[in-house]
């Protein structure tokens, strides 16, 4: 455990509220379209993928994942896809007609779909997908899986603080759930947008924190 010796008031708060929320047995750390078609070096979205890697988002979200790990905490990759025939997909959004252009396809069963490494999948992870929309939890089995889980507290990570990241924040909210996001297990494009989104919208409705804060909450009681 780290120390906490010099710690603010307000960080004193924070470890107080995130050391309530983050039981292993009732949270589910979520990572939101940490694929390689997106953030891989070969990614559709060049601009995105560099920004989580050298911001360092990428890599704490592969901390936060191993540390859930050893920590019994359920893990649970969001993945983007498409079919090959497109079938299913949105076409009603600027968004969805230009990913039909763009020269990486997010489809079904290739490798662009596969999570990205640092992050690790481990045999007891579950992999929830989707062919439509802009959320991870709106039409998918997430809401269903959390519930059976047990889960109360969803952490939050990935891509992107533009568009799938706080879409899964609202929808976690709105389904009763309490959330955790550590700010730097999140990227978007531009640079500054991400934390200006974080501290104007998402601090509104979820617990900011980073990620060193939460790995000593799921480091802190190791399973026997």
């Amino acid at each position: 455990m780290p120390s906490y010796a010099h710690e603010s008031a307000s960080d004193a708060r924070r470890r107080r509220e995130l050391d309530g929320l983050l039981e292993p047995a009732t949270t589910v750390l979520l990572t939101v379209e940490c694929q390689r078609g997106v953030v891989g070096p070969d990614g559709a979205l060049p601009e995105l993928a560099r920004e989580a890697r050298s911001s360092g988002a990428l890599a704490n979200v592969a901390r936060l994942v191993d540390a859930a790990h050893g920590s019994g905490t359920q893990v649970m990759h969001a993945v983007a896809e498409r079919r090959p025939d497109g079938r299913g997909a949105n076409r009603n959004a600027r968004l969805f007609r230009a990913a039909e252009r763009l020269p990486v396809r997010q489809l079904t069963g290739t490798e662009a779909v596969r999570v990205a490494p640092p992050v690790e999948v481990a045999e007891e992870d579950l992999v929830v997908r989707r062919l439509h929309g802009l959320s991870p939890l709106a039409g998918t089995d997430v809401d269903a899986l959390l519930r059976n889980l047990g889960c109360r507290t969803l952490i939050v990570t990935g891509v992107s603080a533009n568009v799938a990241v706080p879409n899964a924040v609202f929808d976690a909210v709105n389904r009763g759930y309490r959330v955790v996001v550590p700010g730097d297990a999140i990227a978007g494009v531009p640079a500054d947008y991400t934390p200006a989104m974080i501290r104007h919208t998402l601090a509104l409705v979820a617990t900011v924190a980073t990620t060193d804060e939460v790995l000593a909450c799921l480091t802190r009681i190791r399973p026997a």
